[in-house]
């Protein structure tokens, strides 16, 4: 049977050959799709490292006004810890999660350049407000204080990649030139910060204290920004009182109040908004590429009456003629599909994305589901009609 229908598929090579490159074409794009999608919906999936429910995110702008700005600013870092409803205070960089703020560098390591990494500032309070996991070492504390080098906290993938087979507690990282030098003293589990698609990338705590010159800022991440733990179902009251709070120390700054949870929705529709045009844009094609099958099909249908006539006339079944045509457009596909693999896997080969080769097989087999799904659903409606027509009818056409 298999045999009987290269043979028909042959004979028709033509016509064939614009159903396979059709095919290829549709698979490619569904394979990109879908490594997408696999890709978002896997970094979707694992968890953020830390809690971002009942935190809330104050940014202040001294604007000119630097004079006894640390002293204000730690003056309205205890007045808000002593704030009824509030947990913890922690000061940090202005990359605070579901921001669109971002800074990164480079680690070397033995000479050895590490992978870039995104960077941010923290206190020793930070870890407690917004609760990360701490799986190695320690997080900052008043030990760091007295340290010759810059303390820092990295996550298990910046470890994986520096140190495989060692501990990172108490490894030095340098700048390229050898001139700075940062001590690991501990690792987390993991902070994905960026969006919920965010996969878990190398990443570096730095910490900060408050006591660096405000009058030598040379840039607008070096303004303040306050990360608050409150307690569940606070609201605008709290709101209030803590702007009034910042209002009586630092008179005159200006001060935003958002919560994390207000920053992840905006983000997620910023991310989303990219993904769902592309799906449409996809959902376009297929729905062309399915017209087109159904069109071909139906048009090789109305051209092979004859034939169908004679085999009818010489007993095939109506089940055996539209399995025929159903066999013959599965083989089509098929065809089709391992040259589209043949041209897939150059991905996981060559790296394109950058991500685990994982992704790109289950989004071949996603791809390969969804075009031998829409081939069959374009062959059935054809088939159907293939076997209901009768030998008198195919003989008067002809």
């Amino acid at each position: 049977m298999i045999r009987h229908l290269f043979t028909l598929i042959w004979n028709r090579k033509r016509s064939n050959l614009l159903l396979i490159v059709e095919i290829v074409l549709s698979f490619f794009v569904l394979f990109v799709v879908s490594s997408l999608l696999v890709y978002n919906v896997y970094n979707y999936r694992q968890p953020m490292g830390f809690d971002y429910q009942n935190v809330w995110e104050i940014n202040l702008n001294p604007g000119a006004d630097t004079t006894a700005y640390n002293q204000k600013l730690q003056l309205t870092m205890q007045r808000l810890k002593a704030t009824k409803g509030v947990i913890g205070v922690t000061k940090t960089s202005s990359n605070t999660p579901f921001s669109f703020s971002t800074m990164n560098g480079a680690y070397s390591y033995k000479g050895k350049q590490m992978p870039y990494n995104d960077n941010f500032d923290a206190d020793d309070d930070f870890r407690d407000v917004m609760k990360l996991k701490v799986v190695e070492g320690r997080w900052f504390d008043h030990r760091d204080a007295a340290s010759t080098r810059t303390p820092i906290v990295i996550n298990t993938a910046l470890k994986n990649a520096a140190f495989p087979n060692e501990k990172a507690v108490g490894q030095i990282f340098t700048d390229e030139k050898g001139e700075k030098e940062w001590q690991v003293v501990g690792v987390i589990a993991g902070y994905r910060a960026a969006s919920d698609f965010t996969e878990d990338a190398p990443l570096s705590f730095r910490r900060r204290a408050l006591d660096y010159d405000m009058t030598k800022k040379a840039s607008s991440y070096e303004l303040p920004v306050l990360l608050l733990r409150v307690q569940p179902g606070s609201g605008a009251m709290l709101e209030k009182q803590l702007i009034k709070e910042i209002s009586n120390v630092t008179k005159g700054w200006s001060v935003t109040v958002n919560s994390l949870e207000q920053n992840r929705v905006a983000k997620l529709k910023f991310v989303l908004t990219p993904l769902i045009v592309l799906g449409l844009v996809c959902g376009f094609l297929i729905l062309n590429v399915a017209l087109g099958l159904f069109g071909v099909l139906w048009y090789n249908i109305n051209q092979r009456k004859a034939e169908i006539g004679l085999r009818r006339a010489l007993g095939a079944t109506g089940a055996g003629i539209g399995g025929q045509f159903l066999g013959e457009m599965l083989v089509v596909t098929t065809l089709g599909v391992v040259l589209g693999l043949g041209l897939a896997m150059q991905f996981p080969l060559l790296g394109v994305f950058g991500v685990a080769s994982g992704v790109y097989l289950q989004a071949m087999l996603l791809a390969t589901l969804i075009i031998f799904a829409l081939t069959a659903i374009c062959a059935w409606q054809p088939s159907r009609i293939a076997a209901g027509i009768q030998p008198a009818v195919s003989l008067r056409e002809e």
